[in-house]
């Protein structure tokens, strides 16, 4: 139990890797808050069926107001905060640069980069309060290399990469450290690889997780729980000389720089 004691606060936690990370800390003895613009409440249900602890709260790290509500209420619940992960994200659809909509390129950095930002910062004064703060910050390994019609996804994980590495600098040596973990292609809905539209919806699906596959020298596409475990070493002592590192989780897709 790696994390008996401590207090998590995982954001996107509603489904994906958010879930299983939700699910990965509990398992180490965490308590948890799953923050999500969905219901949190299946993700809940299964903390507590494997004898956990879990609270869901509304909140759209966009926010201000909301992420400031989900901290407090964190802190509320459980007497304070420990770790916070910042997996919340939207993908932003495909297009090329002049074609994207300022509105779709203002969503998307608003959630992925900006969310990311008002979360630790709200979180921030209870993680240096805690002496053992850890924040995890879900990327991509779009942040690391190029990748085709996704010019917002792309800048807004890039953004998150660097932050990460700047807010290492800046807290580390007041005990709060601070990660990232970049995923590939993930066998997630967000990712389109799963679908609920009948049959040609999953003949679709099917072709895009095949592809996927394909585009990773490991041969295949990750579990969110794949992911899920690497976020729970690092929020773990286990990783206690590691801070600004960003770690890829990716099949060793960004080897080859063949992303489409």
């Amino acid at each position: 139990m790696r994390l008996s004691g401590r207090v998590a606060l995982v954001t996107g936690a509603a489904g994906g890797i958010g879930a299983a990370t939700a699910r990965a800390l509990a398992a180490d003895g965490a308590r948890l808050v799953v923050a999500d613009v969905a219901d949190g409440a299946r993700t809940v249900a299964e903390i507590e069926a494997a004898g956990g602890e879990a609270l869901a709260l509304h909140c759209d790290v966009s926010d201000p107001v909301q992420v400031e509500a989900a901290v407090a209420g964190a802190v509320e619940r459980f007497g304070g905060l420990d770790v916070l992960v910042n997996d919340a994200g939207i993908s932003g659809g495909s297009s090329l640069a002049h074609e994207t909509e300022v509105e779709v390129w203002t969503r998307v950095l608003a959630v992925n980069l900006t969310g990311t930002f008002l979360c630790t910062r709200a979180a921030m004064p209870h993680l240096l309060e805690s002496g053992r703060g850890r924040i995890v910050n879900v990327a991509s390994t779009y942040g690391l290399v190029r990748a085709p019609l996704a010019p917002a996804y792309c800048a807004s994980k890039g953004g998150v990469v660097n932050l990460t590495r700047q807010l290492a600098v800046d807290y580390s040596g007041l005990g709060v450290r601070v990660n990232a973990v970049c995923p590939g292609y993930i066998d997630t809905d967000m990712g389109g690889y799963r679908a609920s539209l009948g049959p040609e919806g999953q003949v679709a699906a099917n072709a895009r997780r095949e592809a996927a596959a394909a585009l990773q020298p490991i041969g295949r596409q990750a579990s969110a729980e794949e992911v899920a475990s690497v976020v729970a070493f690092l929020v773990s002592d286990e990783s206690s000389f590691m801070t600004g590192s960003v770690v890829t989780v990716d099949g060793g897709c960004t080897t080859t720089f063949n992303h489409g």
